[in-house]
């Protein structure tokens, strides 16, 4: 599935989500796939219109390995409620808040004893330099509980795949860009996915909408439903 592609700052975080979710606040649509009500949006505004995979929609069809598992994670058939992302290891603006957003709803996951109903699947699109040695790097600096066996890093085996899967699957264009005494960085959409254990997207955050507590909140009406 081709989407059309969104590019926005990996540095703004505070963006703007007129386009996105901007609540949980329902508008009353009925959607028997899903468990949370319609996001509030913009008038005229609906999940088709927006580039990435959003409420009510599946969750695309691909696959990606998790190579500090030695296995590969099909979107599709993950029978758990899940979180997705998007990020890269030497980023230092957007991605250290998803990362650390994921890891607060981790944590809450293993204090409240839900950790073996909830997964999570950050994916990078820089699969040249984050390795499988800088994947588990990652996971020291944002002290994951991988303990808890519900998290795995993905990594797609080539920059042409990374693009399959995040940019033509999931609408997230990342766009590199040189850093004069420093790393390559890249522009990229902050976004985090929260899908229901059926496939189909609940809600898709944006910029400042990568609250833990919205969507803690968000993963409990989705556990219970």
């Amino acid at each position: 599935m081709n989407r059309r592609s969104f590019l926005a700052s990996g540095t703004a975080l505070g963006v703007a989500a007129t386009a996105g979710c901007l609540g949980t606040v329902g508008l009353g649509d009925a959607n028997p796939n899903v468990a949370l009500d319609a996001p509030d949006r913009t008038a005229d505004v609906t999940s088709e219109d927006l580039p990435y995979p959003a409420w009510g929609q599946r969750v695309p069809d691909v696959t990606v390995p998790a190579p500090l598992s030695g296995r590969t994670v099909s979107f599709r058939d993950v029978d758990r409620p899940f979180l997705t992302t998007f990020v890269f290891t030497h980023c230092m603006t957007a991605c250290p808040v998803l990362l650390s957003t994921l890891r607060e709803v981790q944590v809450h996951s293993v204090q409240e004893g839900y950790a073996d109903g909830v997964a999570f699947y950050p994916i990078t699109f820089d699969p040249a330099r984050d390795d499988a040695e800088a994947l588990r790097a990652e996971l020291e600096q944002f002290n994951v509980d991988t303990a808890a066996g519900n998290w795995q890093f993905l990594r797609p085996e080539t920059e042409a795949r990374a693009k399959e899967v995040v940019t033509d699957a999931f609408g997230v264009t990342f766009q590199r860009h040189a850093v004069e005494d420093g790393p390559d960085m890249f522009v990229h959409l902050s976004l985090i996915v929260l899908v229901n254990a059926d496939g189909y997207v609940e809600r898709a955050y944006r910029g400042q909408e990568t609250d833990e507590g919205r969507i803690i909140e968000d993963l409990r009406r989705v556990r219970d439903a």
